[in-house]
């Protein structure tokens, strides 16, 4: 891919973010999180492998579906109260779906499976944008409507990514999987905090996100891909145990 063809995806996806995080507008909102989506697309599927293809197709259909479930949503909270303002959310089935949208694109659990899948498919690099910047947009739709949402929904959904996100990368060897679940155990977290505090649910994602960065890049800079890989990359077989 051509620097000039990257650094188009890299504005696209940067543009999507900040006008779904400054819009007061559903469709604005939803205008930007569709940008978001295009954007990242070829940037997962730029190395032409199977398994990224594979990883970039997962990818859009969850996002597309959840896109426009959020679409649905937003029209039909329009339809009841004749309003478009995200912060005129009023609707209680609008609500839960929203609510279950938004999971959807985090990648809350039981909507989660796509998230290992495609981290898998795909290369640290692009990974890291996935599991930080990709999770700014749909954050900051849950933050705004966090007193409007469906709080039954997010903490039933906040409580079970917490235990799938914690026993599910427990039998993992690949550096990738586990950096997922344990990224939907930490959503989960956030999405149970938010129920009763947005501040304090800011806090937790700038702090996943302030961990999450340094790790990734760590890996990303000495290659290591599997757990086995520690063992050999550390400068002293102290990991050798851990793995």
């Amino acid at each position: 891919m051509s620097p000039m063809i990257t650094s188009i995806l890299i504005l696209s996806l940067a543009t999507g973010t900040i006008i779904t995080m400054a819009s007061f507008h559903w469709l604005l909102a939803w205008m930007g999180l569709e940008l978001n989506t295009l954007a990242i697309l070829p940037i997962i599927s730029k190395s032409h492998h199977p398994r990224a293809t594979e990883a970039s197709t997962k990818y859009f259909l969850t996002q597309a579906a959840a896109s426009a479930l959020i679409l649905f949503s937003s029209v039909m909270n329009a339809q009841a109260t004749g309003q478009w303002g995200i912060l005129q959310l009023e609707d209680p089935l609008a609500q839960t779906l929203l609510t279950m949208a938004l999971a959807m694109k985090l990648g809350l659990a039981p909507a989660h499976f796509w998230l290992p899948e495609v981290l898998q498919g795909t290369s640290f690099k692009t990974g890291l944008i996935i599991i930080t910047w990709q999770k700014l947009a749909p954050m900051t739709l849950l933050l705004l409507t966090w007193n409007q949402a469906s709080m039954l929904t997010l903490t039933m959904m906040g409580s079970l990514s917490v235990i799938v996100g914690g026993l599910g990368g427990l039998n993992q060897t690949q550096l990738r999987k586990i950096i997922a679940f344990s990224s939907i155990a930490h959503l989960g977290w956030m999405a149970t905090i938010i129920t009763k505090s947005n501040k304090l649910a800011l806090l937790n994602l700038t702090m996943y996100i302030l961990i999450s960065t340094p790790m990734m890049l760590s890996l990303i800079f000495s290659s290591t891909k599997t757990t086995q890989d520690l063992t050999t990359s550390a400068p002293s077989p102290i990991l050798a145990p851990l793995t």
